[in-house]
């Protein structure tokens, strides 16, 4: 009952006056409330009210060199892992309750993201909008945190076997940077590699059901309902330091691709690093194969 009244408590407790505040301001919405990528800030107070256990309690979320993320527009620029968005909602939380001031993030989802019924209004509502660079550009100079993956579904769907090692980044996000004068911020999420570790992808029913990946897990589907919970791991979120590129943002392909491979490259030591600084072992260590 104890665990059940704390848990009520969280849901229930309104956040902080200036958090609200502050929140609201950054928006830039209409008079109806929204912004015009569909952005609700009432609605996204709710959704961090509720969700504030899970970061604090449920994944327990630490955050490293925060500070780092300037004020105005930046992209940041996390790898990707997890099969499920948990890396972004932990991310874009981080930037509520660790950053000062707080900000709401608008996230680049998947192109197929709004087809999925109920849950694509809800991501919309709270920030989220379809990866789409005129998007992307728009809400940049309107100074705007963007966050975006550039591994895209490539670093979402991997297995376990390849947990905290970055797959292949797009191109398209360092252009954006280069054209709005954007710095961009690397970040390392370590933990939720771990929250649903998949140790096979059904290819086949994923191309049957139109969607990116059907992972297999230890627990899901064997455990039915209970075992699609991912596992409550601590998450880590590394901020490394801000990089304001320079240059033609329609250059040739190999120049972007050094750039592209730098931010890269620092996200991978970031990983790196953090994995190397966690203490004790994860409840999947145990698991042969893959990096520890």
């Amino acid at each position: 009952m104890r665990l059940i009244k704390r848990l009520l408590d969280t849901v229930t407790k309104p956040l902080p006056e200036h958090m609200g505040a502050r929140l609201r301001e950054a928006a830039q919405v209409d008079s109806g409330g929204y912004d015009p990528w569909g952005l609700h800030p009432e609605t996204a107070e709710r959704t961090l009210r509720s969700m504030r256990w899970v970061y604090e309690k449920y994944f327990r979320v630490r955050t490293f060199g925060i500070e780092n993320v300037p004020t105005g527009r930046v992209m940041l620029v996390p790898n990707h892992s997890g099969q499920l968005p948990l890396d972004a909602m932990m991310v874009a939380m981080a930037m509520t309750f660790a950053a000062d001031p707080p900000r709401i993030v608008r996230g680049m989802v998947e192109r197929w993201v709004p087809s999925l019924p109920f849950i694509s209004t809800l991501f919309n509502r709270c920030g989220s909008v379809t990866g789409d660079p005129r998007n992307c550009t728009a809400l940049l100079e309107r100074d705007q945190p963007i966050l975006v993956f550039p591994e895209g579904v490539r670093g979402s769907g991997k297995t376990y076997w390849n947990r905290y090692t970055l797959q292949r980044f797009g191109t398209g996000f360092l252009r954006i940077a280069l054209e709005t004068k954007t710095p961009i911020v690397p970040i390392g999420v370590v933990g939720a590699e771990e929250t649903y570790p998949a140790i096979y992808n059904f290819e086949w029913l994923a191309k049957l059901l139109a969607i990116p990946y059907v992972p297999i897990t230890p627990t899901w589907p064997l455990l039915g309902p209970l075992g699609a919970i991912p596992l409550p791991v601590q998450i880590d979120i590394h901020f490394g330091e801000p990089i304001l590129f320079e240059g033609d943002p329609d250059a040739p392909d190999h120049e972007i691709q050094a750039q592209v491979d730098e931010v890269q490259s620092k996200i991978q030591r970031l990983l790196d690093e953090g994995v190397a600084a966690r203490k004790g072992l994860s409840m999947l260590k145990l698991l042969p194969g893959g990096r520890p």
